[in-house]
């Protein structure tokens, strides 16, 4: 006897497919309970509540409320990437791609004033609190620095720090600037911590700067140096 399975596939499709929509649906609205009222605010309940299912019905997506946290810090890591990362590669390696980074890093905090960056509200909540949330918090932002220090790295590479230069300390310079940022924008609402964090970056770069050499110095001297009246009519 055959049996045409093709229906029953179709349906298995849509059902898969609308519990992925549920759980997104479930896990969007955690990201921005978590924002709010950082990653232990979540709750099974509260997540019912504002989603309008039962509590069986997210317990059945995530299982538990640390299996919960742990997914909503990977769903901010890759909106994270998506808004500050993956941008940036679109700019030459180098400067342009480290200024980038720090910059779009700049407007994703800058954006997250009236809610918080559960990257830094949850240092506050797991700095002393060892297990897998932690764990993965960690990696998370372990990550992003790898990533910030290899664009360190190539800038060096491509002649544009010294070749010398320790990646790790403007790496620790560029985060206490956003850290900087977070506490003077959001807790004392100062309205020139985007332009002092920025001003603080270009310091940065320029206390690592290769020094130019002699004959690129004279060059960019020339270049910029007005035009004698004489020397204009002869060309």
């Amino acid at each position: 006897m055959t049996t045409d399975t093709t229906p029953r596939r179709s349906t298995g499709n849509r059902t898969l497919y609308k519990g992925q929509q549920t759980r997104a649906t479930i896990l969007d609205a955690a990201l921005g309970l978590a924002s709010h009222m950082g990653l232990e605010g979540l709750s099974i309940g509260a997540l019912a509540e504002v989603t309008g299912m039962s509590k069986s019905g997210v317990f059945a997506h995530f299982g538990s409320r640390e299996e919960l946290q742990i997914s909503v810090i990977r769903e901010y890591h890759t909106k994270f990437e998506e808004e500050v990362f993956f941008p940036a590669l679109r700019e030459p390696r180098g400067l342009p791609r480290l200024r980038a980074l720090f910059e779009n890093w700049v407007r994703r905090v800058s954006k997250e004033l009236d809610s918080g960056c559960i990257y830094i509200s949850g240092a506050v909540e797991f700095d002393d609190r060892p297990g897998p949330v932690r764990d993965a918090l960690a990696a998370m932002v372990l990550a992003w620095h790898n990533a910030l220090a290899r664009a360190i790295r190539l800038a060096a590479d491509a002649g544009q720090l010294r070749p010398d230069v320790d990646a790790a300390q403007i790496l620790f310079e560029m985060h206490g600037l956003i850290l900087a940022l977070h506490h003077d924008a959001r807790f004392l609402r100062l309205p020139n911590a985007v332009d002092r964090a920025r001003k603080g970056f270009d310091r940065i770069l320029a206390d690592y700067a290769l020094p130019a050499s002699p004959r690129a110095a004279a060059g960019e001297a020339a270049a910029a140096a007005p035009v004698a009246p004489a020397a204009r009519k002869r060309r």
